[in-house]
């Protein structure tokens, strides 16, 4: 038994904290130094073949997703709670204690005064005092901000519940990216759900800058229901539905490709740059669409560019690939055509896309509310001030006060001191 409260209490303990912490601290260190989410070849190449196999058999690549570091966290979470659970009750004793009346002196500042005592309370700033009377005297005592004692223990409270917050979201994180034009309807990743992208606009400042991407999406649930959930997102401003979070990230450009064969249409899709079109008919043919420029102009010596965000010029940058094997890269113009044997491809009405950031994370009010109480904590722990003041009568009616400040002790002298020399003051003037 003695052997578990040894054990209690070093968990429980300020030297364990700091431990984890210092421990938590090293790990992250290591987790910022190496690069993570590389294959071993990665780390095989930029270290050796060593160092690549400790990296991946002790999860280095994926550290924050580690055992180990989840445990060195529910270590640190275990000992913020057993340290709040062990304080609380000699807080809630150490409240009471200030909020009843004590006889005994509950400070070091000393002053006499004839007259009411509840005078003095007033001029102090204290509450309306309490009465505790024994045998022999009469005491009066008041205490204000006793929430003070608590700013150390909403503190640990809050940081508790801040990693709780980030790690069971970490847990359960789900991130998922969608991008396309109007009209496109796209899966969004593991889920049931699907993506209409019903409409987006670019917003342009005078000076042909973008000010706001705004998108209208809704949203289906294939497996439940049949009606989808419309929201409006753009820049700032996400939206809310079937428990996930919508982001319109970011934007680009998309052209319309379209392709004959042996002078008959043969496909057509729009195709985001940065993206590709697998022909119908031949899977080993490949038309990449490298980058747009909707104000096309060749930079000697740099290549090309665009003057201004403006459709003035339109130029497509496109390379081919055959079985996996570039043939050619060239800038298609608007009226161009690019011949391969006996395709004829085609780029036109260019247009933006919206890329739509899609996340899940269950558990940021938990982060949140964890923040809001830190905030909470430190208000109490460095703000506010914890101060008690009593008053003795004595055998010839005089009362003796004394008093104390736990925090900013000097601003409370002082008070103490200028409320007690005005009294004088006053009292040599009747004389």
């Amino acid at each position: 038994m003695d052997v578990l409260k040894k054990i209690l209490k070093f968990i429980s303990s300020m030297r364990f904290a700091i431990i984890l912490l210092l421990v938590l601290a090293f790990a992250c260190s290591i987790g910022s130094l190496i690069p993570q989410g590389n294959t071993y070849a990665w780390y095989y190449s930029n270290y050796s073949e060593r160092t690549a196999a400790i990296i991946l058999a002790l999860h280095l690549d994926d550290a924050f997703h580690s055992w180990w570091f989840i445990l060195i966290t529910a270590f640190l979470c275990i000992n913020l709670l057993a340290c709040n659970i062990t304080r609380f009750p000699s807080l809630v004793r150490r409240t009471k204690k200030y909020m009843s009346s004590l006889s005994e002196a509950p400070g070091d500042l000393n002053a006499t005064f004839e007259g009411s005592p509840e005078e003095v309370f007033k001029k102090m700033g204290m509450k309306a005092p309490k009465e505790s009377k024994d045998s022999s005297r009469r005491v009066l005592y008041s205490c204000k901000n006793v929430a003070g004692l608590w700013g150390a223990w909403f503190c640990h409270l809050g940081v508790l519940l801040l990693i709780l917050g980030y790690a069971l979201g970490q847990m359960t994180y789900k991130e998922y990216t969608v991008y396309g034009v109007p009209g496109d309807i796209k899966k969004i990743g593991d889920t049931s759900l699907v993506l209409s992208i019903d409409d987006f606009k670019v917003s342009l400042r005078e000076d042909d800058t973008v000010e706001q991407y705004t998108a209208d999406i809704t949203v289906y649930d294939l497996e439940h229901s049949s009606e989808g959930q419309s929201a409006q997102i753009s820049v700032n401003h996400p939206a809310d539905l079937y428990g996930l979070r919508f982001y319109q990230n970011s934007t680009g450009w998309a052209a319309k490709i379209s392709v004959e064969k042996g002078g008959e249409a043969l496909q057509s899709s729009v195709v985001c740059a940065g993206d590709y079109l697998v022909f119908s008919d031949n899977p080993d043919l490949i038309v990449y669409f490298n980058a747009f420029y909707p104000d096309y102009v060749m930079i000697q010596g740099s290549g090309p560019a665009t003057r201004s965000g403006s459709l003035n010029n339109p130029a497509y940058l496109y390379s081919v690939y055959y079985q996996g094997q570039i043939l050619g890269m060239n800038v298609l113009m608007t009226d161009d055509v690019l011949t391969i044997d006996d395709y004829t491809v085609t780029f036109s009405e260019p247009q933006s896309y919206t890329l739509i950031q899609i996340k899940r994370d269950s558990f940021t009010f938990l982060a949140f509310i964890g923040g809001v109480v830190i905030m909470a904590g430190l208000f109490l722990a460095f703000y506010v001030q914890v101060c008690s003041l009593q008053a003795v009568e004595g055998e010839d009616g005089v009362w003796t006060f004394t008093g104390s400040c736990k925090k900013s002790n000097m601003v409370f002298r002082n008070k103490f001191k200028e409320v007690f020399n005005s009294d004088l003051k006053e009292k040599e003037k009747n004389v």
